[in-house]
């Protein structure tokens, strides 16, 4: 595990307008075009003049990637000046990063007193990069083997958060301005921490940003947000955004979902099932993935495997397969191998794509299931074993 070095931006105080304070200046990152127009309006350009000066200014923030003010060159100095005693160009700040032996990066970002959260970028993940990133602080989910659901929630990113990890990750991989050639980072995933479809405006709003083919510009196919089937917001997700979609799915069956995703009690499989063929833009070009981490002697069993075929009957869809990725205090273990790649085998076998997840940065907790916000320091065992002697005591 390598530990480097801040990559936050703190520009010296010198460099600070004196008529304003850096306190009481805002980031331009994470702005749309038009809140980006109205903010040069509020400096005095003419409202003629200010969408062509916004579009100067977008093309400079998620084109290029500028740090600073003075590199826009097609805007004159006096508007470049007055944006600096306004504004800024900063990210939130980057309080830990972490390499993994492997090459994966994690990141463990503050944009403000206690609001902390992670993103992680995964190289080489079917010949592409993916950024792993976050839509809320903590999650409400507790889904008893994941280590983000072990935090409570703080609240919910704006849309300006969830875009600063994506700059933050090319600020990091040196990958502006944003052409396509050669590039690393290729795919988004919201799979971080947090329930996305419960934030659904700020991420479709990030998602608007993020797939402009004038600035960062990767595609919405390149974009799958994951869910734990917040049912009555699924249409909405496909609708809005056009995204690819990710179900983290687990289990077959009510009785053991409940335990392992409690959302299952308010949304069981049956209206899960019926929400995901409902899709917008369902088809084999636009297939459902379906998360599955691999639990032993929980649910990697032949007749699991034959049940999950049955159940994804009729779906456009892949499944990913997900070692289980240990963490401090877990009452879980990994499958066997051998037996994922037997229930691999079944799935294959039925006509489904069941790639088997290689684990990636679990030396710096960034592999799935692991992103905690590092400030958190309540372990997390005691309530884990509490919820499955609950579930037990109830089946008896």
């Amino acid at each position: 595990m390598t530990v480097t070095l801040d990559l936050s931006h703190r520009p010296s105080a010198a460099a600070d307008p004196v008529s304003t304070p850096m306190s009481t200046r805002t980031s331009l990152v994470g702005l749309t075009l038009a809140e980006m127009r109205e903010a040069v309006i509020a400096l005095g350009v003419e409202p003629k003049k200010a969408k062509m000066r916004a579009q100067q200014i977008w093309r400079w923030v998620y084109f290029f990637g500028a740090r600073d003010f003075d590199v826009m060159t097609d805007i004159g100095k006096d508007l470049r000046a007055l944006l600096e005693t306004r504004h800024s160009l900063d990210r939130p700040e980057v309080i830990e990063r972490l390499v993994s032996a492997d090459g994966t990066r994690k990141w463990l970002i503050r944009s403000a007193p206690g609001v902390e959260f992670e993103t992680v970028f995964i190289p080489d993940v079917a010949r592409s990069g993916a950024l792993c990133v976050s839509s809320q602080v903590g999650c409400t989910l507790t889904c008893t083997f994941c280590h983000t659901g072990t935090q409570k929630l703080v609240r919910n990113l704006t849309a300006a958060e969830i875009v600063a990890q994506v700059m933050i990750a090319r600020d990091d991989l040196d990958e502006w301005p944003s052409t396509t050639d050669g590039r690393a980072l290729t795919n988004i995933v919201f799979m971080g921490m947090g329930e996305p479809l419960y934030n659904l405006d700020e991420v479709a709003k990030a998602i608007d940003l993020i797939s402009d083919g004038e600035g960062i510009s990767i595609g919405r196919r390149r974009i799958t947000v994951s869910t734990s089937g917040v049912v009555p917001k699924l249409e909405e997700l496909g609708t809005k955004t056009g995204a690819m979609l990710a179900i983290s799915l687990h289990a077959t069956n009510d009785e053991l979902r409940d335990v392992l995703v409690p959302l299952n009690k308010k949304y069981p499989l049956e209206e899960l099932m019926a929400g995901i063929r409902a899709y917008p833009g369902l088809n084999n070009a636009k297939r459902v993935t379906f998360e599955y981490v691999m639990l032993k002697g929980v649910n990697d069993s032949p007749a699991e495997a034959r049940a999950l075929v049955k159940l994804l009957s009729g779906i456009p869809a892949k499944v990913n397969l997900i070692p289980f990725n240990p963490w401090p205090g877990t009452a879980y273990e990994c499958s066997d191998w051998k037996t994922i790649h037997a229930f691999a085998d079944i799935v294959n076998r039925a006509g489904y794509s069941a790639p088997i997840r290689t684990p990636r940065g679990r030396d710096i907790l960034a592999a799935c299931g692991q992103l905690r916000s590092e400030s958190v320091k309540t372990r997390a065992s005691v309530a884990m074993k509490e919820r499955l002697a609950m579930a037990a005591s109830e089946e008896v």
